[in-house]
């Protein structure tokens, strides 16, 4: 099989199981919805039976907030482990989603009538991590575990903060303990936008930049020697990577481990290809999330657990894989 027919055929394979995903995410919860009787309820229009309102007002937006936060997350996890070059890295590892959280708080209690200020808010909190972490990286030229912990540390800094402010301002955080573990209970497609919007745009941007990507990979000397500005280019690719996880956590909350374990699950298949690590990495990063919101739905039916918990179990130890591959690497 030629190259060009291989990338082609993985690329289908991952869009058919993003449909199927999604189909069976709208179908599976606490109640069962029955596909005849809600085409049944859909095309005669009666809005009132149970079926109908529970796939348009909790199904529907329930699983499009997981499609998009999970493309989201792992696309910028791709981006953050090639703008650092470091595999360990990803949004919840190094802090940038705890910036994201940090700065979606801060919107929530000074402007809590503007919806629309929670992305952009997380979008700065996020940015300005993601600058910080690189700025050590950049400084301290330390090796790949140092930048881990670097990242901790800045991580439990800003966990603190939303900490403080959860405790001062109860009343204008709501569901708080919910967002720092990452759910998507109670969501609407209202309460997605405009964060749905920034996603979309900051996916065009890293499917632009692919090319960049890789380039950077050479090293810093060999990308200017190809005529890439190359400080310009990764201040660029920070931002559309602080926008993609900001825009997610302002809806999904603190959900962790997406950008770290799926670029890697995609990689084995497509290689350090950016052009098609990304599209397939937005595409399982999808999956992957619908899959673990619907293990937390019907898990312990009727009761309900949030994903991030379910992320946690899985994230964990492949974290500590990567930790462990990693040492005996260096040694």
């Amino acid at each position: 099989m030629s190259k060009a027919r291989e990338k082609i055929v993985i690329v289908a394979i991952m869009i058919v199981v993003l449909i199927i995903a999604f189909c069976i995410g709208l179908s599976f919860g606490s109640t069962k919805i029955d596909i005849g009787e809600l085409i049944d309820a859909i095309r005669t229009n009666q809005k009132g039976l149970v079926v109908y309102r529970v796939f348009l007002y909790v199904r529907l937006p329930r699983v499009l907030a997981a499609m998009f936060a999970g493309a989201a997350l792992a696309v910028s996890g791709v981006i953050i482990q090639g703008v650092l070059h470091n595999p360990l890295a990803g949004p919840n590892i190094i802090g940038v989603n705890s910036g994201a959280g940090f700065g979606a708080i801060c919107a929530m209690i000074i402007f809590p009538y503007k919806v629309g200020s929670v992305p952009v808010m997380a979008f700065l909190g996020a940015l300005i991590t993601s600058l910080l972490v690189y700025l050590i990286a950049l400084k301290s030229k330390s090796g790949k575990v140092t930048i881990v912990l670097a990242g901790v540390a800045i991580s439990s800094i800003l966990s603190a903060g939303i900490d403080a402010l959860k405790t001062v301002f109860p009343d204008v955080i709501i569901d708080s303990n919910s967002f720092m573990i990452g759910g998507f209970s109670g969501i609407s497609i209202k309460s997605l936008f405009p964060a749905v919007y920034y996603i979309i745009f900051g996916l065009l941007l890293a499917m632009l930049m692919a090319r960049n990507i890789d380039i950077l990979g050479l090293g810093e000397e060999m990308a200017q020697t190809l005529g890439m500005n190359v400080k310009l280019n990764r201040f660029l690719l920070i931002i559309c990577s602080s926008m993609l996880a900001g825009a997610a956590v302002s809806f999904c909350g603190l959900l962790g481990f997406v950008g770290l374990i799926v670029p890697h699950i995609v990689r084995k298949y497509t290689g350090n290809n950016h052009k098609l690590l990304i599209p397939c990495s937005a595409l399982m990063g999808a999956s992957f999330v619908i899959i673990c919101d619907l293990i937390s739905r019907v898990l312990f039916v009727p009761y309900e657990i949030p994903v991030g918990i379910v992320m946690s179990f899985i994230g964990g130890p492949f974290f500590i894989i990567l930790l462990l591959k990693g040492v005996k690497y260096n040694q």
